[in-house]
């Protein structure tokens, strides 16, 4: 509850707030300068609403040079740090790994219907967002459907970016932040496996077939989890 207390308080301050939300989709370390150009403050107050968000954890530093000449610079990023506001504290953490570890001890078919699970849940996430603009799937065109898959994913917590080809038959995304890694390190294989089958959930609504390739994936080292994925247009 003290730490819940802690970043609340520090996100109170709007334009802590906004830069705050600013460096989750930079997906990149950012100094105090950019900071300051971009939010158009002095410099030493955008060190000060940095430093408040590191003393919580938000965000973690170093000192690097920047190839440029001069001093080092000190550059900020996200923190590798979970960060959950509950009101009382819950443990979902917990939850979830006891989720994961009850569905592995079925054996294959308490996989199975972990990913099955996975799948489903991805697909809701996309109807949600379908409904949220009243109009239904098959009225969308390739540009709306992709709007939404940004829209979901963005809100699924994923911090994506998408790319497609030039007839849109392929879609390239990379995911910045996975929502499941702190239990995947422990069942990287389930829990990889099943967020896949999420995102296969979420294409899926929206498309007629998709076959989706795993590029790369933040368990085995990688900065991102990245997919193509071959779609068909419904």
């Amino acid at each position: 509850m003290e730490q819940t207390l802690k970043i609340t308080n520090v996100l109170s301050d709007p334009t802590r707030y906004y830069i705050y939300q600013y460096i989750t989709k930079r997906h990149q370390e950012v100094t105090v300068q950019e900071v300051a150009d971009n939010f158009n403050i002095h410099p030493n107050v955008a060190r000060l609403h940095l430093s408040k968000l590191e003393d919580v954890n938000m965000l973690a530093s170093e000192t690097k040079k920047t190839g440029k000449g001069g001093r080092p610079s000190r550059l900020y990023r996200l923190s590798d740090d979970v960060i959950q506001l509950h009101f009382p504290f819950r443990d979902y953490m917990l939850l979830a790994k006891v989720a994961i570890q009850t569905m592995i001890t079925l054996g294959e078919e308490g996989k199975k219907a972990l990913y099955q699970t996975g799948k489903q849940f991805g697909a809701e996430v996309i109807e949600q967002e379908v409904s949220k603009k009243s109009i239904q799937g098959a009225e969308l065109d390739f540009e709306q459907k992709l709007t939404i898959l940004k829209s979901a994913a963005t809100l699924a917590g994923f911090y994506p970016e998408f790319e497609t080809n030039e007839d849109d038959t392929k879609i390239y995304f990379q995911i910045f932040n996975c929502p499941f890694k702190e239990v995947a390190f422990d069942h990287s294989e389930e829990v990889c496996t099943m967020h896949r089958q999420f995102l296969k959930g979420m294409f899926e609504a929206l498309f007629d077939s998709v076959e989706l390739i795993e590029k790369e994936n933040m368990i085995s080292g990688c900065e991102t989890c990245s997919y193509q994925a071959h779609v068909t247009v419904k």
